[in-house]
């Protein structure tokens, strides 16, 4: 009597049937548990105490309330921490502790696996472990209540003694494992593959499963009973009459795991643990342990013996690193001892000779694998309030750099047309990653990625382009015009790392310039986007100019898309977005470009040079054309400006006509050639000369018609 719940009632005397009650019969949800992980048996009444339970013994100590419950947000690349033996390394590495793990019931094995049961896995990249253990004569029963109770405190709905100790191991190790009624599975072969097409399962939540060829499934030799990693299949389901259990404990790779559990839309603890990664080498413990505790809480017997298939590659991860250069990276005094300190808070095993450290890192943090990921360690145990602010050393006046000036130009010049700088991730997903390229190159993929839309490195700037552009149109800013400067990345052969090549990527879709009471709106097109390039050309004061030539590129308009050459080299493409592209992402029409910025970078600038304007007067001459309509205009100028000699200054199109009065296959080009001496007047003679020249090549090259 007195006492107060957590949802704020205070038990007071009260007369009940006559009679006097000071006290109160409470569900779990009254003593302050979530719903959602209440026994389903106790989710509508009130809890019913185990017979060993004291009468008058503290609820608040029963079931642990007065337990302190950490709350964590772990990082993608701690999966190690989604195990209690994993927070409790790290933690005791913090406060200078070691761990205190939990030790595997002391229980006697009896006969042999071996004969009951025998595993095989087809498909060896998928599954570098998997294990079985199996204990008879079980009793499915509730959990004793220490066990309930540290499963709900964790946010995990206990279930019955065999389930519970699977998820306990889960908590524990951060190692799933998955139980079978072996009297279900139907034979002593497992075997574990690739689903075939077609194939389907019921999974224990009672849907019906239907399966992809990139799904790794467990079998009975014959039929699935388990998505790997994921979910069990209800055909295998423990239930209350099972009496032999074969526990399952395995590594499988993680790529497989995440699609799987995405295209499905199945989100477990396991499928989470195995999407992150897990220790290769804990699973045997993490079995062991959970065979035991079953056998303890089930009082069954355990059979001696592991039926098992291993793939793993022997562990070996050893970094080398020194006291001077981990000092050095990190600003800061850190002496041998410290250090030493250090790696023994860790428990890494570390060797000093004079100035170098060897350290070998445990299976349990594998996402320790490069020199850095040692130095950070190093740093958060030492604690990094302790190394002391400093400020730049700069021995020289800053300035830019040359590439530095010419990028400084190009956002300028870009800006100043219109567009906008876009910054996007450098990471996409594996579809979007090679999409679009300058050319056919090898991807690279991360080996541990926070999800499948952010996994691969790009190897092109303009997917992620088109998918601002979309999320923009979608809310109804169809007036989009984005540039970016950005690395894109190809992968290589062996051990070496990626190619990293800046690129430069421009997107345009809708009006260019907005209708007014005087003027017509102004869409963007092929030559807007031309023009721009040609501009950027001139801007970076490239000896040669753009040349463009007419190509057939995957995903773009068959009709409007061009290579970009730069003299001999190409550097680019210039297109209109796919048709079916474009009704991919709801765009109107949408033109992108794409350079090889480091290749513009390199390539011979013009020196400037500052003249008078000319004296004397120059001189033009119109050329009217008639060519097949498949020749380009760049092709034409091209061989005007290697024919016109030493005075032609400059070419300009200036009218272009097509229609049945000149043939279907027919095109009419007109040209202003304009040339001057600086130094000279020019005479009619001369011009006339040269401009007969470039009629006679015009003529024999490209079969042109003087019009």
């Amino acid at each position: 009597m007195g006492a107060r719940l957590p949802g704020g009632v205070k038990i007071k005397r009260a007369k009940l049937r006559g009679e006097v009650s000071e006290g109160m019969i409470c569900s779990l949800q009254e003593l302050g548990f979530d719903s959602s992980v209440v026994p389903k048996a106790y989710q509508e009444g009130i809890y019913v105490l185990p017979d060993d339970v004291t009468v008058g013994a503290s609820a608040i100590t029963l079931f642990g309330l007065d337990d302190s419950i950490l709350d964590m947000a772990i990082t993608p690349n701690r999966a190690d921490a989604l195990g209690m033996t994993g927070v409790a390394h790290e933690v005791g590495a913090i406060v200078h502790e070691k761990p205190l793990l939990p030790e595997q019931p002391d229980v006697s094995e009896a006969g042999s696996i071996e004969g009951k049961v025998q595993v095989a896995i087809k498909d060896k990249e998928t599954t570098p472990y998997y294990a079985v253990r199996l204990v008879e004569d079980v009793k499915v029963a509730e959990s004793p209540l220490w066990l309930q109770t540290t499963l709900m405190k964790a946010g995990i709905r206990p279930h019955s003694n065999i389930v519970d100790v699977t998820n306990y191991i889960n908590l524990l190790y951060a190692q799933p494992l998955h139980s079978f009624d072996y009297e279900k599975v139907g034979s002593k072969e497992i075997e574990v593959r690739l689903a075939h097409a077609g194939e389907q399962i019921e999974t224990l939540d009672g849907k019906e499963r239907n399966l992809s060829e990139n799904h790794i499934v467990v079998t009975n030799g014959k039929d699935p009973i388990a998505i790997a990693g994921i979910m069990g299949g209800a055909s295998s389901e423990v239930s209350a009459d099972t009496t032999q259990v074969l526990l399952e404990g395995a590594i499988f790779d993680s790529k497989y795991i995440g699609e799987a559990s995405r295209e499905l839309g199945i989100r477990t603890e396991a499928s989470i643990r195995y999407d992150k990664g897990s220790d290769a080498f804990k699973v045997e413990q993490a079995l062991a342990h959970g065979a035991a505790l079953i056998a303890e809480l089930g009082g069954g017997r355990m059979l001696s013996g592991v039926s098992e298939v291993d793939n793993r590659d022997a562990y070996q991860n050893e970094i080398v690193t020194s006291f001077s250069r981990v000092n050095r990276l990190l600003g800061t005094e850190i002496s041998s001892e410290e250090m030493a300190d250090v790696f023994d808070r860790l428990q890494f095993e570390v060797h000093f000779n004079g100035d170098e450290i060897r350290i070998e890192v445990p299976s349990r943090r594998w996402d320790i694998s490069i020199e850095a990921d040692i130095l950070e360690e190093v740093a958060r145990i030492y604690g990094y309030d302790r190394i002391p602010a400093t400020l730049p050393k700069a021995e020289t006046a800053g300035g830019f750099t040359t590439e530095q000036l010419l990028r400084k130009e190009t956002r300028n010049y870009l800006e100043a047309t219109g567009l906008n700088q876009a910054l996007t991730y450098s990471l996409v997903s594996e579809k979007e990653a090679g999409r679009l390229a300058l050319a056919e190159e090898k991807t690279v993929r991360l080996k541990m990625p926070m999800s499948e839309e952010h996994s691969t490195l790009r190897t092109s700037l303009v997917p992620s382009l088109i998918q601002a552009a979309s999320y923009n149109v979608a809310r109804k800013n169809t007036d989009v015009f984005f540039f970016e400067l950005g690395n894109v990345y190809y992968g290589t052969d062996g051990d070496a790392l990626p190619v990293e090549e800046e690129h430069l990527a421009i997107l345009m879709t809708g009006n260019y310039a907005a209708p007014s009471w005087k003027d017509e709106a102004q869409s963007v097109d092929f030559f807007l986007l031309k023009g721009i390039l040609e501009g950027l050309a001139e801007q970076l004061g490239l000896v040669s100019s753009f040349q463009f030539e007419k190509r057939v590129l995957k995903e773009r308009h068959p009709g409007r898309s061009a290579a970009i050459l730069l003299g001999e080299e190409e550097v680019g493409y210039l297109a209109e977005l796919h048709p079916r592209l474009e009704k991919e992402f709801d765009l109107e029409a949408t033109y992108v470009a794409e350079l090889n910025f480091e290749a513009l970078l390199k390539a011979p600038k013009k020196q400037v040079e500052y003249a008078p304007i000319a004296r004397f007067p120059e001189m033009t001459r119109d050329l009217a054309l008639l060519v097949d309509r498949s020749v380009e205009n760049g092709v034409i100028e091209r061989v005007i400006h290697e024919n016109g000699g030493t005075l032609l200054s400059d070419v300009k199109l200036f009218d272009i006509f097509e229609g049945e009065s000149i043939g279907e296959d027919k095109k009419s080009v007109a040209y202003t050639l304009t040339f001057l001496d600086p130094e000279r007047t020019l005479i009619e003679e001369e011009v006339t000369s040269a401009t007969e020249k470039v009629i006679k090549a015009l003529e024999a090259k490209l079969g042109a018609v003087i019009r």
